[in-house]
């Protein structure tokens, strides 16, 4: 994927998306000893960072292709982000969700125009119900994460960001699927001035960190997080550019999570949801093992997305 892959991405969705605010806080800067600048997908159209993806994938597809609809499956924003580009272009989104998926998120689908389909909440469940869509209507997969369009458009954030500021040392995002930090990699690479890109992700959920250590993609042991975005494990497109690409991925507990959550929510009063917090937990963690490391240094992070259930509030 080359550098004018992504500039032709981001071309070509600028007119269906956000390009999102940057924003910094003092307070929680002298907290770190870092400038901190957030790129607010919780801003974005469906309220995250997937709707660059989900478009750019949409917009790639033949007229054919189109007229039979689109299918995915998604715990939720991938799903509400599917469902508003398809909506936005006149193209039908079959969206399979596990029956665990948080309401707000089900709710947005339903707003967006998405038909959903439910499903026990395992990958496995999840692929088959979609496979069988896919067969029965003509519809054209698009994985969440695991798709070179996507990826593509999930960088368009950190290609913004790094626009704006060119000068970052270093770009946080969080680690579900690897889309994003895959993207936010090859924005780094050929927007970036040496940027080092890392990767969150909550201990309960944390395959990534174990994909790069042993260096194939495993799976989840558990996924007992808060961080419902995140449970999903990586792809075979988008690991070997997080392989190549990616510096490392912090690991940080649910205590720190909802901490963080409530600090931005406080500090910044904006609404942020906890798979964003993961990132933020993540800068926290490492300015506090590793002062030096951040000290003074420019520090990109991706506030991921801004839907939260409302009625289920973790303070």
């Amino acid at each position: 994927m080359t550098k004018e892959n992504l500039l032709n991405c981001h071309k070509r969705i600028r007119p269906f998306i956000h390009n999102t605010a940057v924003l910094t806080s003092r307070l929680i800067d002298r907290e770190i000893n870092a400038n901190l600048f957030f790129k607010c997908e919780n801003f974005q159209r469906a309220g995250a960072y997937k709707m660059r993806g989900a478009t750019n994938a949409i917009l790639q597809l033949s007229e054919k292709q189109k007229k039979n609809g689109v299918v995915t499956h998604s715990s939720g924003n991938f799903a509400q982000a599917l469902s508003l580009a398809a909506q936005s272009v006149g193209v039908t989104a079959y969206i399979v969700m596990p029956n665990t998926a948080p309401e707000v998120k089900k709710v947005g689908v339903k707003e967006y125009g998405g038909k959903i389909y439910e499903c026990e909440p395992t990958v496995k469940a999840r692929q088959a119900l979609a496979d069988e869509i896919a067969l029965k209507t003509g519809a054209t997969f698009i994985h969440p994460s695991n798709d070179e369009n996507v990826i593509l458009g999930q960088g368009t954030a950190a290609l913004e960001l790094l626009k704006e500021h060119p000068d970052l040392d270093f770009i946080f995002c969080p680690v579900g699927g690897g889309g994003l930090i895959a993207g936010s990699a090859l924005a780094a690479k050929y927007f970036g001035d040496s940027c080092k890109v890392y990767g969150a992700e909550p201990f309960e959920a944390d395959d990534a960190y174990r994909s790069l250590l042993s260096g194939k993609i495993e799976g989840n042991e558990t996924v007992n997080t808060i961080a419902d975005g995140l449970k999903t494990t990586l792809g075979d497109i988008n690991f070997p550019i997080i392989k190549e690409l990616v510096n490392g991925i912090i690991r940080v507990d649910e205590v720190e999570i909802v901490a963080a959550m409530k600090l931005v929510w406080e500090r910044m009063k904006i609404i942020i949801e906890p798979s964003s917090a993961v990132t933020v937990a993540a800068v926290i963690r490492q300015s506090k093992e590793n002062p030096e490391a951040l000290k003074n240094r420019n520090v990109g992070i991706i506030i991921s997305g801004g839907n939260v259930d409302l009625s289920n509030l973790p303070f």
